[in-house]
């Protein structure tokens, strides 16, 4: 079997199975690697299957009772955008029509063990099954300049900085999510890097740098901020915003109540599953590297039990719209990426919840979203048509497909097409410089505050001591 054909058959796996099955299966591997015992391994891969399915259901069921409104009102306005919204699926597919891309996992491997054993990590990264978004700068490297090498030393520069971050925001997201020894390693998170500069300006306004969670609206509006009760108030909202007719409206009420009412119940099968094994883990890594305390890097699912990710992603559906109608620069028609998960996820991070701030830092988010998924249509395209990942007769009249819902869109777009300078479109290479600024500005300030927080804590517990005496 060569090279494509293994690439094409772990697609066609992949695409099977998915998250669901894919993840649960390397964490029972794990489990059992690190001496868990067999049934204990077995029945937290179990949950985790059960955690992942129960997230992916209702996100498909949210999408598909959003997406209409989002149509609708597209159409009211009036908009008629050429390029069309493939999703996620479409630059999956044409990641793994690439021969060379079996040759990532393997890749993405041996750099997590190495940084491990070199003490440059404390994250070993389970979540396999997005090797894709890797796989993807690395076509889109080819595509620009054909050069194979190259595509996978930048790919390497990703996975690098894929562990960085998740060692950078493992304490918060254990503070977020109260699920030990585990934190997030989607390529989603590197969009942070753009929205921490803005939070840091945005924390100096007084009225902003307040607690301002779900936990902390629901002490000042009572009822009104009830999972059930506000989720009925924004689905009616935007309901209204559709058009819809009173029946319909009060019926998406409903769906919309549904949805957060059980996205928290689901995130708790999600700490039911991990504890055990993140706890197994821990303690067998601390045997092997002594004096460390390692996670394991997983997709974003686990945080879904967030309010604050659905009240935003809700909120972010209009000015989403919105936002496609009144950029000029703006081609893509926001549909199969309208429920926009690697837009809000960035934000609750960098917030730590904080709700007004979550929403404006969406504001800022969706045009870039929108204007690379434009800017990477005919790229997109060209790959879809000649790897057979899309029929041509499906691009409809534009022949263009894209996605309005890329994850990290900033760094995809500037790390796959920055060498684009050399036919004089220095926009990518732009682009890379401010990320790469942004992002080293919230890694040493994110460390700088955690070391203040540590020698803090220090002097307590001196204090403590000397008092007890």
């Amino acid at each position: 079997m060569d090279l494509a054909a293994a690439s094409s058959w772990i697609n066609g796996f992949l695409s099977s199975v998915g998250a669901a099955v894919f993840v649960p299966l390397i964490m029972i591997i794990m489990g059992l690697i690190v001496r868990m015992k067999p049934k204990d391994a077995i029945s937290a891969g179990i949950l985790l299957g059960v955690a992942f399915t129960g997230m992916s259901m209702l996100i498909s069921y949210m999408s598909s009772i959003i997406q209409p409104v989002g149509e609708a009102m597209l159409k009211h306005l009036g908009i008629n955008l050429p390029i069309l919204d493939g999703g996620w699926t479409t630059m999956a597919a044409i990641a793994w029509s690439w021969p060379y891309a079996i040759l990532m996992f393997p890749l993405m491997i041996l750099i997590n063990i190495v940084m491990l054993i070199a003490n440059k990590t404390d994250t070993f990264n389970a979540d396999l099954w997005n090797v894709w978004g890797k796989i993807f700068t690395a076509v889109g490297v080819v595509g620009l300049t054909g050069n194979v090498l190259l595509a996978f030393v930048i790919a390497a520069i990703q996975i690098v900085f894929e562990l960085k971050t998740a060692d950078l925001f493992k304490d918060e997201i254990n503070e977020l999510t109260d699920i030990p020894g585990v934190t997030c390693t989607h390529k989603m998170v590197f969009l942070a890097a753009i929205f921490y500069p803005i939070d840091k300006v945005l924390r100096k306004i007084p009225i902003l740098n307040r607690k301002a969670d779900a936990e902390a609206l629901h002490d000042k509006i009572g009822i009104f901020a009830e999972n059930h009760v506000l989720g009925f108030i924004l689905g009616c909202l935007f309901g209204f915003l559709g058009r819809y007719d009173v029946g319909k409206l009060l019926t998406l009420g409903v769906q919309c109540a549904m949805c957060l009412t059980l996205f928290p119940v689901i995130s708790k099968y999600f700490m039911g599953a991990l504890s055990p094994i993140s706890e197994a883990v821990s303690d067998y890594m601390h045997g092997k590297f002594e004096g460390r305390t390692l996670v394991v890097g997983l997709d974003w699912p686990f945080l879904g039990g967030s309010n604050e990710i659905w009240i935003t992603i809700i909120i972010s559906i209009p000015l989403t719209v919105l936002f496609a109608f009144i950029f000029p620069d703006n081609k893509i028609l926001p549909f199969a990426g309208i429920v926009n998960i690697a837009l809000v996820v960035p934000a609750y991070l960098v917030t730590k919840g904080n709700l007004p701030r979550m929403i404006i830092l969406s504001a800022i988010g969706i045009p870039i979203f929108l204007l690379v998924g434009t800017a990477f249509a005919p790229f997109v395209s060209k790959l879809a048509l000649t790897t057979g990942a899309v029929a041509k007769s499906a691009l409809g009249a534009s022949g263009l497909i894209s996605n309005s819902s890329i994850d990290g869109p900033w760094f995809t777009y500037a790390s796959s097409q920055f060498l684009d300078f050399k036919n004089g479109n220095y926009l990518p290479l732009g682009m890379l410089i401010v990320w790469l600024a942004g992002y080293f500005f919230m890694y040493h300030d994110i460390k700088k505050a955690a070391m203040g927080v540590k020698e803090q804590d220090t002097e307590t517990a001196e204090s403590t001591e000397v008092s007890a005496e």
